[in-house]
């Protein structure tokens, strides 16, 4: 699809001097947890490990019923509203000191809940250097920080399961009398939580007296990696994992195969397989790591188009025109074979990716890129006539070819299907299967069709503008570099082409219609930037991502303001 780090910096600001803070461990290959590992400001105490204080307790130890009364901390005010990214959608001030984390404090999880929040809670023990984290009836202690699951729709989410609603993913924060309590219906809501906490705390020392209720507008939140155009290592792919989490983004779809490269170890199809590939073991890492911190892992193989990688060791099912020339990366779905060796493919990876999401491509099929197609290529148009009957199409052979990929992938237990926008046609003998979703990413194809007859349609349609979110190396055909300011200021889920919004009833535009959007890194010249570079390049316009898709409302905050934010998380 044609498509340095800052000086260290205290998250303790204070009005008086602060000792020198030690260095902050850069995300480097295999790190696990970014830890804030600095002390607090002078007259403050240092946050407490499992060796640090009588008060500590190990993660997981019993209860102590006997533990006596700790004194109530006293720190400098934290003032409000809170700075993070994304923004917080609602926050009522109170007055207080608010709440910051001190020596001695812990994380109080309560009876019945471990196993449901237990990595939460761990994981934001962590992020604030080490708190100790302990489960069953406790009193919360004044510098406490309280997690339980609220009424309703309690209970975990399924690793990697889809998000179903904002409800799902919302959270409660309430700094009063020296305490903090996070609460939220589901794990997912939580983990939401711990990441506000994280970046309120690096930015402010704490959080300020008061409520913060926060949710997301839109369900589907993340960025697509060309990683078949250009060899990412997995630990660049953690990092961003670990960076997409902390924005609150939740998803990473990984196009692991195009004619220049397949990325993935493959033991049905070795000889297919780059030299610079992700082996399966690698995946699966990558993978518990999303599922640790509520990213999904989104697998595309392409097809019809796009998939030279593959047939240059199968040359007899290349598609070849009326005068015997090869289609490089298109596949001849007039083949029975053809969709033999694609599904053994999709079923051989869809037991290595665990979760219900599945990308099927369908863009960029050079068949039917042609003038005419079946007078080019004759093979298929009488194909699609024997397969549907008179009248019909090599539209419709594309179409039924991908719904029947589709029937593979869902026998694989995949029910959260998606295909690009140009893999659907209207107006044919053959539909494409009403649950597939369009992953609208251009209106400059031929026989463009606008978002809005997908939304008319009925269909769901997931944004991927390249006017806005298309950062293609190179920058080749008119490409350029997006930024963040231009997301912040002038993209929402509603423009999904050019740049103004659909012009459908907002009914018709909401989270069950456009549930959202994702962010996508193409490497059409794979040279153009290196993987820092590339790293650099997509930060601000992640942010920018998040904060959109988080709130529909204009930002509060000016671009130069979000920018110093976003730069110093």
């Amino acid at each position: 699809m044609s498509n340095p780090m800052r000086p260290p910096r205290s998250p303790w600001p204070s009005a008086s001097p602060q000792p020198p803070l030690p260095a902050r461990p850069a995300v480097g290959p295999g790190a696990r947890r970014m830890l804030l590992t600095a002390p607090v400001l002078a007259g403050a105490l240092v946050l407490g490990g499992c060796s640090q204080g009588a008060n500590s307790q190990t993660p997981g130890a019993a209860p102590s019923s006997s533990s006596p009364a700790a004194p109530i901390p006293s720190w400098a005010k934290v003032t409000g509203p809170p700075h993070i990214v994304p923004a917080v959608r609602e926050f009522r001030p109170a007055d207080g000191n608010g709440w910051r984390p001190t020596k001695g404090a812990r994380i109080v999880v309560p009876a019945g809940e471990k196993s449901t929040v237990a990595d939460e809670a761990q994981l934001m023990a962590k992020d604030l250097g080490g708190l100790a984290v302990v489960w069953g009836k406790q009193d919360v202690r004044p510098g406490d920080i309280e997690v339980k699951l609220s009424g309703g729709a309690r209970g975990a989410r399924a690793n990697n399961a889809p998000v179903g609603s904002a409800a799902d993913e919302s959270y409660t924060l309430t700094a009063r009398d020296a305490r903090l309590t996070l609460t939220a219906p589901t794990d997912t809501g939580v983990f939401n939580g711990t990441r506000t906490v994280k970046q309120a705390v690096r930015t402010a020392g704490g959080l300020p007296e008061g409520t913060i209720e926060d949710r997301p507008d839109r369900p589907q939140r993340g960025m697509m990696l060309d990683n078949a155009r250009k060899s990412f290592t997995a630990d660049w792919i953690e990092a961003r994992i670990r960076q997409l989490a902390d924005l609150k983004l939740n998803q990473l779809q990984l196009h692991f195969s195009d004619d220049q490269g397949f990325r993935i170890q493959s033991e049905g199809h070795p000889q297919i397989v780059s030299a610079d590939h992700l082996t399966k073991d690698q995946v699966r890492h990558l993978i518990k790591v999303g599922q640790s911190l509520h990213v999904a892992l989104i697998p595309e193989i392409d097809s019809p188009g796009h998939l030279g990688a593959v047939l240059d060791h199968y040359p007899d099912l290349q598609l070849r025109n009326a005068s015997g020339k090869v289609l490089r990366g298109a596949i001849d779905i007039s083949k029975p074979q053809a969709g033999e060796l694609i599904d053994s493919l999709l079923k051989e990876f869809g037991q290595l990716f665990t979760g219900p999401y599945w990308h099927l491509g369908g863009d960029e099929y050079q068949a039917l890129m042609a003038s005419n197609p079946e007078a080019s290529y004759p093979q298929l148009a009488k194909a699609a006539r024997d397969k549907y009957g008179s009248g019909a199409t090599i539209k419709d052979l594309a179409t039924g070819w991908l719904n029947d990929r589709q029937k593979t992938v869902e026998a694989a237990g995949k029910n959260r299907i998606e295909a690009w926008n140009d893999g659907f046609f209207a107006g044919g003998k053959v539909a494409a299967d009403k649950n597939r979703t369009v992953a609208y990413w251009t209106g400059k194809e031929i026989g463009a069709r606008e978002p809005e007859s997908y939304l008319r349609e009925g269909r769901t349609v997931l944004n991927l503008n390249d006017e806005f979110l298309y950062y293609v190396l190179g920058e080749p055909n008119g490409f350029t570099y997006p930024t963040g300011e231009r997301i912040y200021k002038s993209w929402t889920p509603r423009v999904l082409r050019h740049t103004s919004p659909v012009s459908v009833p907002e009914s018709q535009t909401g989270a069950d219609r456009i549930p959202g959007g994702r962010f996508a890194i193409w490497c059409d010249h794979a040279q153009a930037q290196t993987a820092q570079q590339i790293a650099a390049g997509i930060k601000l316009p992640l942010a920018a991502l998040a904060q959109k898709t988080w709130d529909p409302r204009t930002p509060a905050q000016s671009w130069p303001d979000f920018k110093a934010l976003a730069n110093r998380l």
